[in-house]
């Protein structure tokens, strides 16, 4: 289920913040203390469709740094550490018992990744998709839901990354990452379902985040774009 940002979340670590009359989420402690936004660590030009300055959203945005932490892939011998980046980086978190908003996103995600295949691209971008439900993502079913969604693990910078248990995944996602989630015993799966809030993050090289994207429904023709042209500056 989508997350809208609602009051209910203030029992965990969110608050509602209003800017220029929209609803921004924000973060009460155990979130990484990010940096104020630094147009010059950045190859885009801000973002017109921001909805706050970077400093008052609750995750990095626009030309704050990226978290560093090391994450391994569930379906290879990797490990990730989003400190020492090799190249862009598309992130986002998810969980692949999702019977909606995740498969979507993850379907435009892997169209992506086919483009700057494409592109001659693969070497330079990874796409890092971080799973919030360690309990049932196994390295199988992540297998499972790449397949499904569409993303090529044999490209090799496609990366189902797994946290260790429940807390960890609490760690990076909502304590690092900003990222509100909610586990709910009656949703719309027989187990257990999640309340959650939907972006990616398009990081440069150096770590620095250069866009954000809310929601499922990614404009795949414009995170195309952007990727290219970051690439083209490193």
């Amino acid at each position: 289920m989508l997350l809208v940002p609602i009051a209910s979340f203030m029992n965990r670590r969110t608050y509602l913040l209003t800017v220029g009359g929209g609803t921004i989420l924000a973060t009460a402690g155990c979130i990484t203390d990010q940096s104020d936004s630094d147009p010059e660590s950045v190859v885009l030009p801000e973002p017109d469709d921001q909805r706050a300055e970077s400093e008052d959203l609750a995750y990095p945005a626009y030309g704050q740094q990226f978290p560093a932490f090391e994450l391994p892939d569930a379906t290879s011998d990797t490990v990730i550490d989003t400190g020492d980046l090799d190249g862009v980086a598309v992130v986002t978190t998810f969980f692949a018992s999702c019977p909606a908003e995740c498969g979507i996103l993850l379907n435009h995600l892997a169209g992506v990744q086919s483009e700057t295949i494409n592109r001659g691209l693969s070497e330079e971008v990874r796409f890092l998709a971080i799973t919030f439900d360690p309990e049932r993502d196994d390295e199988q079913f992540l297998r499972e839901n790449s397949e499904r969604v569409g993303a090529d693990l044999s490209a090799g910078n496609w990366h189902n990354l797994r946290p260790e248990d429940t807390g960890k995944a609490d760690e990076i996602v909502s304590g690092e990452l900003g990222v509100g989630y909610e586990r709910v015993e009656d949703g719309r799966l027989e187990d257990h379902d999640f309340n959650h809030f939907v972006v990616t993050w398009l990081v440069n090289p150096d770590g620095a985040v250069e866009r954000i994207y809310r929601g499922e429904h990614l404009d795949t023709d414009r995170v195309i774009d952007d990727i290219e042209s970051v690439t083209e500056e490193y």
